[in-house]
């Protein structure tokens, strides 16, 4: 599709002139204390520098904690519906700026602009349902145990949260973090995705738009120093933790020393099941969608697709054929399908797991699994959408998270199988099945140890007003969105009140009847 002369000028200028960023620290934008830089490149044309972001250090996190202890008092007794309106007003401003937002981020993070469109209304959509929170949040009252005495229990807030954010959902995410300690009453810190620093700058100056008081939220910019120190901060209470299973690890176990609250979401390596009675059309769509959305850059991505074996002829021929037509390209092309993986260290990564599917686990590479280096693709990080067949459930292409454009497919001949299958994996995220046989359906409902099941979908696509989490090495145990990422960002006070006039001893003294 054509330029317009417009979007050629803006395109040019956007190369032309770099933009330089700064830390938001108690309500100011401020230069890091290094005084250092670092470039924020578009993956899919790394000749065009999205801008330049402060490369922050220790010094910052310690400014910035201060700016949020500072601003705590009068946050947390700010009545919870009054942070409600104001919260209401920051998804006024996200939405309003819905598609300059949604092209910068496809600029800086490479996904397509329907996903990247997506992402910011998953933040406006997180927005607007936690800020009816703040005129809820509730505890419940129950009956005592002794006469003349009222027993209830309310939540209370944390403290200072940090919270440290990936590259793949660069405005959603930070934002399934940010409004529910927000509205809870939390001040924060964010520690931004160096590869998507732009996204979080745009969500934290829709919260200054917003008028939320300077110093509750806060953002440094950098890479691994500012995310250590901000962890191993005395003052911070609570870290909130998505990216990779190794690192939430060591996050776990920094904080377990510190006796912080630590709240993890990790990796996955999620499964479609897919039954003899499947409407293979629809599953084969749901297949590419989950597979290769966001370039396969999900830890709800469909890397696994486990296929009955009276279909798995024909629902493979299905898909690799689908496969072989996706459009590949930079995700500003309206036309593009699947867009550049994030940067070189993960394209190397990626490609390292094609080669271990094709020359150590002797898997069929039936399509793709080549890096793009021609013509447009020659200043990006693009892969070819693969597909591995004839994958057996212990190779490590069907076992370890690639989190790129590959998904593995193996063959099963019983339902019983398929779930043992889906469930023999060290992460429990998300999961699927297609079938026409509601029987089928709901025993795998309830078979799948996984935090999510999706019934004739892929294995993304969730939801606000749900919890969203996983089992074993996916995390830690906590959920995010719905109602129960309350208990991630508040804590419990249980409170009696005696008005009886004297001591009551409960489970000692003795209740006449």
């Amino acid at each position: 599709m054509a330029k317009t002369k417009a979007a050629k000028k803006q395109t040019k200028s956007s190369k032309n002139k770099t933009e330089k960023y700064q830390n938001y620290i108690g309500g100011e934008w401020i230069k890091s204390a290094s005084g250092e830089y670092f470039e924020n490149l578009n993956p899919a044309d790394t000749s065009d520098v999205v801008g330049r972001f402060p490369k922050s250090n220790a010094e910052d996190v310690d400014k910035a904690v201060a700016a949020a202890k500072n601003a705590a008092t009068k946050w947390r007794r700010t009545p919870a519906p009054k942070r409600a309106e104001i919260l209401f007003r920051l998804g006024e401003i996200l939405r309003d700026n819905k598609d300059e937002f949604t092209r910068q981020m496809t600029r800086e993070m490479g996904k397509v602009l329907k996903e990247a469109g997506g992402d910011v209304q998953e933040a406006i959509d997180c927005t607007y349902y936690t800020a009816g929170e703040g005129r809820r949040l509730h505890g419940f009252t129950t009956p005592a145990e002794m006469p003349n005495k009222f027993a209830m229990c309310v939540r209370q807030p944390v403290g200072i949260c940090g919270l440290i954010t990936p590259f793949n959902f660069p405005m959603a995410i930070p934002s399934w973090k940010l409004i529910p300690a927000l509205v809870c009453g939390n001040t924060v810190v964010i520690k931004s995705g160096e590869d998507v620093p732009l996204s979080t700058i745009n969500l934290v100056k829709s919260c200054e738009a917003a008028g939320i008081p300077k110093g509750v939220v806060n953002v440094v910019n950098g890479y691994s120093e500012p995310g250590e120190a901000l962890v191993n901060h005395r003052d911070v209470r609570l870290i909130s933790f998505t990216g990779s299973t190794d690192t939430g690890r060591i996050i776990a176990e920094v904080c377990a020393r510190q006796n912080k609250i630590v709240s993890l979401e990790m990796g996955g390596k999620n499964a479609i099941i897919v039954m003899d009675d499947a409407d293979l059309d629809n599953a084969v769509e749901g297949s590419l969608w989950g597979a290769f959305g966001t370039s396969g850059q999900r830890c709800t991505a469909s890397s696994r697709l486990v296929v009955h074996e009276k279909v798995y002829k024909k629902f493979t021929e299905k898909l690799v054929e689908r496969v072989k037509k996706l459009k590949v390209g930079n995700g500003l092309d309206k036309q593009t399908e699947v867009g550049p993986v994030i940067n070189a260290a993960a394209m190397e990564k990626i490609l390292s797991y094609i080669e271990i599917g094709v020359n150590e686990d002797k898997a069929t590479l039936a399509c793709g699994g080549n890096r793009l280096t021609k013509g447009d693709y020659k200043k990006g990080y693009f892969i070819e959408p693969t597909v591995f067949t004839d994958v057996d459930r212990n190779h490590r292409v069907g076992q370890e998270e690639i989190f790129g454009p590959v998904t593995s497919v193996i063959s099963f001949s019983t339902l019983d199988e398929a779930i043992d299958i889906v469930n023999d994996s060290k992460y429990g995220l998300s999961s699927a099945i297609y079938t026409q046989d509601v029987n089928q359906s709901f025993y795998a409902m309830q078979e799948l140890y996984t935090g999510i099941c999706y019934v004739n979908s892929a294995t993304i696509g969730a939801e606000v007003h749900l919890p969203f989490g996983g089992t074993k090495g996916t995390g830690n145990g906590h959920r995010e969105a719905g109602t129960q990422v309350l208990d991630i960002f508040t804590e419990w006070k249980s409170l009696y009140i005696d008005y009886s006039g004297k001591l009551q001893k409960a489970q000692i003294d003795e209740v006449e009847i």
